[in-house]
């Protein structure tokens, strides 16, 4: 499952202008638009080159559940790429990001400490370097681990740290996610 990745998504479609074609043969047209060729639609989506076509002339117009998923996230995945470019430039520039998450957290720290992990809900605003470095790594397909690490590392910087006014030698792990929410 990858949470952070799919928060960060998510967190992209907020910024939407329009909202994304809702039948099937809508979708199928756009799609079609996006890739040029009815192969490469039905390659995309798994089925044959004529269904596509019967869809674009609204032939057919209910999708079984499973193609109609596929279709849905093909058509989220491309749309409004322009809008989504700008409002992560924005975030890696100058916003940031804030997460929201409910999570275990482990610790390493000086000794006589505790380093039992416990439940923490946080909501946090991290500055762009953080933003910046979660999207190049999301866009050249870092792992879920990665994303994690990355997360982990703002969120022991900012949150748990202060921005290094406390507990220096602190370490945090991120483990045990309930749930995370991106917002830029």
């Amino acid at each position: 499952m990858s949470d952070i990745s799919d928060s960060l998504t998510k967190a992209d479609e907020l910024h939407f202008t329009r909202p994304i074609p809702k039948s099937a043969g809508a979708q199928m047209r756009f799609l079609l638009k996006q890739l040029k060729t009815t192969k490469a639609v039905a390659a995309t989506l798994g089925i044959s080159q004529r269904t596509v076509e019967r869809y674009v002339k609204n032939e057919i117009k209910q999708p079984k559940p499973a193609l109609a998923a596929r279709l849905e996230a093909e058509v989220r995945r491309r749309w409004q790429p322009l809008v989504r470019k700008r409002a992560r430039e924005q975030a890696a520039r100058t916003t940031g990001l804030v997460i929201e998450t409910r999570a275990r957290f482990g610790f390493t720290a000086a000794p006589g400490t505790t380093d039992d992990g416990r439940m923490r809900r946080i909501t946090q605003h991290l500055p762009p370097e953080y933003a910046q470095r979660l999207f190049a790594a999301q866009e050249t397909g870092a792992t879920e681990a990665q994303l994690r690490h990355i997360t982990a590392e703002a969120l022991q910087e900012i949150y748990f740290k202060d921005n290094g006014a406390r507990a220096t030698s602190l370490l945090v792990e991120f483990t045990d996610i309930d749930y995370v929410d991106f917002a830029f």
